[in-house]
């Protein structure tokens, strides 16, 4: 969720589901320890239960943020080892780590011994020449075996070498099977499946299989789909009965945000999707599109947005009647 998943965006995904775990952005171990630490690390006090999602290789770095984490007030602290970017596998970590589990093992060992919040692992089923399911478990086994009590799969291969990010996440077929069969070896540990999940009822169906389910790019592109999850999967009232309320919960984050100097279209960039499907959807993400980045644009253009889009509706609405 490089650039995704940033503590703005977080607290709009709160305003649609109580219960639902939120990850940060990956954040280096380089940037906490030598960058400006007090932005990465902060969140809002509304986004618990949230996970601090690290990238590093060094064990005693690792160590290092993982008690900030704890000290922050993290509940979980994450190890990447599934992004397949560029950048990433230059430093070492990310999905290159697959090929080395023994020092993965290492991390997460010195991590557990630095903190006590969970440490967790997000992968993926493989990486290049990485083909048989026996491959995956030769990463997993040791893991587990140093602490790791919760791995997080993004259930595709990752092709380090000929495809780029964006086809990683597309390209190399979903192998949902292997994220059975592996829970199944490992009864005792918590096993959460992510990739190419669409819609919750999908959700449901892996979740006869297995403990968790993880959106990402689902999530952020068509952000509704968070409000049938306090319902659904946690059987408790819905956090917001429609998009307005959403709205009407993010003006006041947002005149607070500005008024600390934040930029508009910071902010705005993450609820694009809100509307998406509903009359006005489009006016909507225009007019922010083409307004929230100016440098003196206020609250005004959000509430001018949200008047179009409600507008949008009005009319529709007596068409119909």
């Amino acid at each position: 969720m490089l650039d995704w998943s940033d503590h703005h965006c977080r607290f709009f995904w709160r305003l649609l589901s109580k219960k639902a775990r939120l990850y940060t952005e990956m954040v280096t171990t380089g940037a906490l320890i030598h960058g400006d630490r007090e932005r990465f690390l902060h969140y809002n006090a509304v986004e618990h239960p949230v996970a601090l999602q690290l990238g590093g290789s060094e064990p005693s770095d690792l160590a290092r943020c993982a008690r900030w984490a704890e000290e922050w007030g993290y509940d979980e602290v994450n190890l990447n080892c599934g992004c397949p970017s560029d950048r990433v596998q230059s430093g070492m970590f990310g999905a290159c780590l697959m090929a080395r589990p023994a020092l993965v093992a290492d991390c997460v060992r010195a991590m557990r011994e630095a903190c006590g919040i969970a440490v967790t692992v997000k992968h993926r089923i493989g990486i290049d020449d990485m083909e048989s399911y026996q491959q995956l478990v030769d990463f997993v086994k040791p893991v587990a075996e140093a602490g790791c009590e919760v791995f997080i799969v993004h259930a595709r291969k990752a092709w380090l070498q000929g495809l780029s990010p964006k086809e990683n996440r597309e390209v190399p077929p979903l192998n949902y099977p292997w994220v059975y069969q592996l829970k199944r070896d490992f009864p005792e540990l918590c096993i959460v499946v992510n990739g190419g999940i669409q819609d919750l009822d999908e959700c449901q169906r892996h979740l006869e299989h297995l403990d968790g389910v993880m959106l990402g790019r689902e999530a952020y592109q068509n952000p509704w789909r968070l409000a049938e999850v306090d319902p659904l999967l946690f059987g408790i009232d819905k956090t917001a009965h429609n998009r307005d309320d959403v709205m009407h919960g993010l003006l006041p984050y947002v005149e607070q945000q500005l008024a600390s100097g934040a930029k508009l279209n910071h902010i705005t960039r993450h609820i694009l999707g809100l509307y998406q499907g509903v009359h006005g959807a489009r006016k909507f993400r225009r007019h922010l599109s083409e307004n929230a980045y100016k440098a003196d644009a206020g609250i005004e253009v959000l509430r001018q947005a949200f008047h179009l889009v409600r507008e949008a509706n009005t009319v529709a609405s007596n068409s119909v009647a």
